[in-house]
């Protein structure tokens, strides 16, 4: 139990009517999770407005409110909290009411279009081999030390974040590497924390269904270093053509990394194949097990957050060399004189730089590439006929299928994926909305030497068709026919 006021502690533009002093048992913004003594936070959603709900609250034993908009028939022994923005201070609140976890330990995001995932899992591997304790929270799952904790989003909502955060503390963690999404910004599920630093990977096409234009979701990205304290540090990848617009109205330290230009972290890649790379970093030589020129920015990011955190060059280098990719992200299987990979590869830029890699790194012409690749159901609709286009003409089979469908019909997916196809792309594209079937056939067309890229669920173990998810994994069925 905490005492009202202690949990408004430091919270700007609050008006209260009521006991102030009252005692809280818990915070939630979902009716259904009141309980006796619950302060409830209406919060103004997307589709739901929380301030419908305020009376359900009450009836549940709901003792106090924040809301923007006072109901017209106050309750007498309830307290109510008007304020601006609930969201927000839903993040404020929760972060009191868990004892300000974030500032208890060095909590590092990283937002961007690609490179999240990867960026913090290798991230939290590193600090641990380092012999720190450390968090993670990821798209693929929450982890306190090895302690898995599922994902149900890339970022979870305040209260969710800020009792992991506790946890974390409890456990000993001085550091927890965080995925921050730009719905995640926009909706104020980070607000309330303090970070010890953030990195910028890239910003390309995606997510447009939410955000509504490009503008809008680079000023969803910017927010995030906008809002960084002086003490943190900016880390921004200055080879991207708006990597330095995120630097510039943050008050955090400013550093770039760069493959291209001058930079305070470099890279350059002297080789690359698919067992890994190897990088020239800061003008040391380093063997890595990652493949790709889109892994050597990961791995330059993660070069210059270690640094920046006060980590030994010399150690930093050598763990660099044992760290793998995270599953789901350029994942190699090899069997029956063919070549497989599996990636969560389901934005443009994304299958582009999978699909380069892959030209990059096979051996001749005689090699040939059949990608198998869908777009997911009720999502953004105008990245589809560009990712058919781009997989199309940059491989010499193309294989069109179903992603994650969810409440969208998959031959409709298929219909606007083909729209982006000309004749000539067309002659070599095949349509299986089956996607089992799909990954079948590639197998089947491949020949001794050729390279098969399943693109677009990484590390799902699922496909969710007509709202219900069903066990799929693509390594798995990849597995089935090129292993036995």
């Amino acid at each position: 139990m905490k005492k009202l006021i202690d949990i408004l502690n430091k919270i700007e533009n609050v008006k209260i009517q009521g006991d102030s002093s009252t005692f809280i048992s818990s915070v939630a913004f979902d009716s259904r999770e009141v309980v006796d003594n619950t302060l409830f936070v209406a919060q103004k959603g997307v589709h739901v407005d929380g301030h419908n709900f305020i009376e359900k609250a009450i009836e549940k034993g709901a003792t106090a409110i924040v809301c923007e908009k006072l109901p017209e028939d106050l309750h007498r022994g309830i307290t109510y909290i008007q304020v601006k923005n609930s969201s927000r201070t839903l993040g404020d609140i929760a972060s009191n009411y868990y004892g300000n976890p974030s500032r208890h330990l060095k909590l590092i995001g990283i937002t961007g279009t690609n490179g999240k995932t990867t960026t913090v899992t290798l991230l939290h591997k590193m600090f641990l081999s380092l012999g720190f304790k450390t968090g993670l929270l990821s798209t693929i799952v929450n982890k306190i030390n090895n302690a898995e904790i599922p994902s149900t989003h890339t970022t979870p909502d305040s209260l969710q974040l800020n009792s992991l955060l506790a946890r974390m503390i409890e456990e000993g963690c001085e550091y927890c590497f965080m995925e921050v999404s730009s719905h995640a910004i926009v909706q104020e599920r980070i607000a309330g924390l303090q970070f010890f630093g953030g990195i910028f990977s890239n910003i390309t096409h995606d997510h447009l269904d939410f955000h509504k234009t490009f503008d809008q979701y680079i000023k969803a990205k910017k927010r995030f270093f906008d809002n960084l304290p002086p003490q943190a540090f900016a880390l921004t990848n200055k080879d991207d053509r708006n990597g330095l617009l995120m630097l510039q109205n943050t008050k955090a330290k400013k550093y770039t990394y760069s493959l291209q230009n001058m930079a305070d972290f470099r890279c350059k890649i002297i080789e690359n194949t698919f067992q890994g790379l190897e990088l020239n970093l800061d003008g040391k030589e380093v063997w890595t097990r990652l493949v790709g020129k889109f892994n050597a920015y990961n791995l330059l990011a993660i070069y210059g957050a270690a640094l920046l955190c006060g980590i030994n060059k010399e150690e930093v280098l050598e763990k660099l060399s044992a760290l793998q990719a995270a599953e789901g992200r350029f994942e190699y299987i090899g069997g029956s004189g063919k070549t497989a990979i599996v990636d969560y590869a389901h934005t443009p830029d994304a299958l582009k730089n999978v699909l380069q890699t892959i030209q990059d790194i096979r051996q001749d012409g005689n090699q040939k590439i059949i990608t198998v690749v869908g777009c997911g159901g009720d999502r953004d609709a105008k990245k589809r006929p560009v990712m058919a286009e781009i997989a199309a003409s940059m491989s010499d089979k193309l294989i069109l299928t179903s992603d994650n469908p969810r409440t969208e019909n998959p031959e409709t997916i298929l219909d606007e994926m083909e729209t982006g196809l000309d004749f000539q792309l067309k002659q070599k594209t095949l349509r299986i909305s089956n996607r089992r079937e799909a990954i079948r056939t590639a197998c089947m067309l491949a020949q001794t030497g050729d390279i098969i890229l399943v693109a677009g669920k990484g590390h799902e173990k699922y496909q969710e068709i007509n709202g219900v998810k069903e066990h799929f994994d693509d390594k798995e069925e990849l597995e089935k026919i090129l292993l036995t």
